[in-house]
């Protein structure tokens, strides 16, 4: 009898040891911050804050940095902040409040709550003296000028306001065809702007209504990413070919060329400052630019093969790299007064810093590079703050969420520690570990492992693969909040009793450009799905893991790869969860009209077919559970809906869930938690009940 008491107590403490002990939604209530601005005219920072879909506006000043909330957004309505900045007089905070600006169709409403009236997108200022924020207009795409000047763009146009006063918002000119920047001159009394007209676009400047808009180095190409000098004299810009070039072969790698001109403000002309190395690490890849001095630039490049920084000096066209060394930077600001280049990178002294992001600087002056965080947490989107050298960021670990850091000197403290939610279970999330193994072409992959101590002797195992693809899964919480979203919920799988394996495959940032930018990728060959299939074999590899019993699941192009395994590998993948992936890659080459047409059209086209899971549904043996919204502005709707038709008039069984009115991000805080409980119960009714 004593015997057998002592055996139910043993399993009684068992079960208490391994059991769950957070739910999806207490750990989907991590604090998520964005938008961290600084002030060009005192010590003081705004940033918006995500607190279980409620979006408000924050901002601190100094020396104290107590955080204060200035708006009162207390409904998860799917309602987003973006474009959020200090007036250049620094007396206003401005912010976009809706839309989805993290896919196609931007400044198009997001209605996630089903409303009979849709909400409207709509410029919004915060007076910093009264506190007390207002609707300016229905608009989008702001452009702030010296001292409280606002434009913005609504259909294609250009629009102006003051933040001062109460002047009716008006459109400032009128100009053929669409406008998509613009940028004010630093006296505030010019504004540069770049002007699409189909093959070509234009930079131009426009000074007041009486006088003509006057071109700058007008030609037949592509002028874009206009800055100008800090005198105002001179406007630098990026310039790439325009037109429709001869049908090369479509599944060749070309270069993209591009160069750095610049334009005397008085006459119009322009001169070639640079031109980019003629290879294909030496394309055009879109990142920082500016004005440092009057006679330097500052531009990022991909020529070395990772993402540097580099500057120009314009006189005598010496270029010099400024963060030397195999690591990416992202992630760039200039501080108000142009001395100092703050930016996130991939380094430090651990092999795990690949892995990581830390804050790194640059001083213009002396040119020295600085190392100002290291360590086991995630760092990113610096600011500098006013003119003692202080730095404010995002910062994270690999079991709290990302808050806003200030640094000091050698101190740091963290701003809202106590905003995160008392059942939120910091103590009980698992740090990932750095893994790495090869895929069958050779090509070293990295990824995360989560596991949970204790528990069975032979777990279930889950492959996540994250969309993008230019993304890069981090050992700790990411900077971005689809990411985010994805990191708790590989937590609760976890916990749930999952080793759940985060795979970093090609055509993900991080790994310098070749890993980027690998030929045969997406829809010409998917060469990236074997880090996928390497990844599930590798995970099955492992002692602690049961090899027949492995899923899967992914959002977007990581849904792609997650319906590309069911397909391909039912036998090793078991099941698995699609969410809002594409899977159908036929109509990616258009038919060409004319007589030319590229001499590998229709290889392109067929290996495009064989690069998508509809290629192969007649493999597709796992159960699978598809999720999509039908306002997603970044994988259209159609592509799950026309494969579910496909998989009905095969007579397959499939689970799947519908939302209405929600878009590819998650909106609604509620619809997150739902899709990721969802997903869970689903690998969990598969692989462990």
């Amino acid at each position: 009898m004593k015997n057998l008491l002592q055996f139910f107590l043993f399993l009684l403490v068992s079960h208490s040891i391994f059991s769950q002990s957070f739910t999806m939604e207490q750990v989907g209530k991590f604090s998520f911050p964005s938008e961290l601005v600084a002030s060009p005219t005192e010590e003081a920072i705004a940033w918006a804050m995500n607190e279980q879909g409620k979006r408000n506006v924050y901002w601190a000043k100094g020396p104290e940095f107590i955080p204060e909330k200035l708006t009162a957004f207390n409904e998860d309505d799917g309602q987003e902040i973006s474009s959020l900045q200090f007036s250049p007089d620094g007396e206003y905070l401005v912010f976009v409040r809706g839309g989805d600006h993290g896919g196609g169709n931007a400044s198009s409403t997001v209605n996630a709550q089903n409303l009979p009236q849709l909400p409207k997108v709509e410029i919004w200022k915060v007076n910093l003296e009264s506190k007390k924020p207002g609707v300016i207009i229905e608009g989008d795409d702001i452009s702030l000028g010296f001292p409280s000047q606002l434009t913005f763009l609504k259909g294609g146009q250009i629009w102006k306001s003051e933040l001062e006063g109460s002047v009716k918002p008006a459109q400032l000119f009128q100009i053929k065809e669409t406008v998509n920047s613009a940028v004010f001159s630093p006296d505030g009394k010019s504004l540069a702007f770049t002007v699409n007209r189909g093959g070509h676009q234009l930079l131009g400047i426009y000074r007041d209504e009486n006088t003509p808009i006057q071109f700058l180095a007008a030609s037949f190409h592509r002028d874009s990413n206009p800055r100008w000098s800090p005198d105002g004299t001179q406007i630098a810009f990026i310039r790439t070919r325009g037109g429709e070039g001869a049908a090369f072969p479509l599944l060749e790698p070309r270069h993209i060329p591009w160069e750095i001109w610049i334009a005397d403000i008085k006459t119009g002309e322009g001169k070639k400052l640079w031109k980019a190395p003629e290879t294909l690490r030496g394309s055009y890849s879109p990142g920082f630019f500016d004005f440092s001095t009057d006679s330097e630039l500052i531009f990022q490049s991909y020529e070395d093969g990772w993402q540097h920084l580099y500057s120009m000096d314009i006189l005598s066209g010496k270029i010099q790299i400024l963060t030397p060394g195999d690591y990416m930077i992202e992630q760039v600001k200039m501080s108000s007064d142009r001395k100092k280049l703050v930016f996130s990178a991939n380094a430090g002294p651990e092999k795990e810093d690949l892995d990581r992001r830390h804050i790194g600087s640059v001083d213009l002056s002396s040119k020295k590079l600085k190392w100002e965080t290291s360590g086991t947490g995630i760092e990113a989107y610096p600011v500098s703050v006013g003119k003692n050298g202080k730095l404010a960021y995002f910062s994270a670990t690999p079991q709290r969420s990302h808050l806003v850091a200030i640094k000091n000197g050698a101190s740091t403290f963290l701003l809202q520690e106590n905003s995160l939610p008392t059942d939120f279970p910091v103590s009980r999330l698992v740090t990932p570990k750095q893994v790495k193994f090869e895929a069958p072409d050779g090509t070293t992959v990295y990824g995360q492992l989560f596991e949970k101590e204790g528990g069975s002797a032979k777990k279930p195992g889950i492959v996540f693969v994250h969309g993008g693809p230019q993304r890069q899964m981090l050992l700790g919480w990411s900077y971005m909040d689809y990411y985010s979203n994805a990191y708790a919920l590989n937590q609760y799988l976890a916990e749930l009793g999952f080793v759940v394996l985060s795979v970093n495959y090609r055509l993900g940032i991080g790994y310098g450009y070749e890993f980027h930018r690998p030929a045969k990728g997406y829809y010409q060959g998917a060469v990236e799905y074997q880090d996928i299939k390497a990844g599930g074999e590798f995970l099955a590899s492992l002692a602690e893991v049961n090899p027949e019993k492995i899923g899967i699941y992914g959002g977007s192009y990581g849904g792609y790869h997650t319906a590309l395994a069911l397909a391909r590998d039912s036998d090793l993948f078991k099941v698995g969860v699609d969410i809002h992936g594409v899977h159908d890659l036929d109509g990616r080459y258009d038919l060409p009209e004319g007589y030319e047409v590229a001499p590998d059209y229709e290889s392109a086209k067929e290996i495009a077919w064989k690069s998508s899971p509809i290629a192969d549904l007649k493999t597709w043996t796992s159960p699978v559970l598809f999720i999509h919204s039908d306002d997603d502005r970044n994988v259209n709707v159609s592509q799950t809906t026309n494969l579910i038709r496909r998989f009905e008039e095969m007579n397959k069984p499939y689970e799947s869930i519908f939302i209405p009115g929600d878009t590819h991000h998650w909106m609604k805080w509620s619809n997150m938690i739902r899709v990721h409980q969802a997903t869970a119960d689903f690998l969990k009714k598969h692989l462990i009940d």
